[in-house]
């Protein structure tokens, strides 16, 4: 059994209140988790309005499925023009961990 995580810090464009951000991060969110079947959630940078951190994991039998959905979150995540990716920590942890 294997669990990757992936952490993006983002930098959200024109976005002047959290209720703004809210209407950018969650609809993130929600597609990660609708495409991706993930676990995702706004994980840090709460009370800035300018900045966010969304967090995600997945539990897989295989190191390569696990790598192919973390890259393809990365991508989709990425591709977003609303936000800048400023950062992305990853984190793979096996049976043996």
């Amino acid at each position: 059994m294997y669990v990757g995580t992936l952490s993006f810090d983002l930098l959200l464009g024109d976005v002047r209140s959290l209720k703004e951000k809210r209407s950018v991060v969650r609809p993130i969110v929600a597609e990660l988790i609708r495409k991706y079947a993930v676990s995702a959630a706004e994980t840090g940078n709460q009370d800035l309005h300018r900045r966010a951190e969304i967090g995600l994991a997945l539990v897989s039998g295989e190191t390569g499925h696990l790598t192919d959905v973390l890259d393809r979150c990365e991508r989709m995540v990425a591709a977003r023009p609303e936000v800048e990716l400023l950062s992305v920590r990853r984190r793979l942890h096996g049976d043996e961990d």
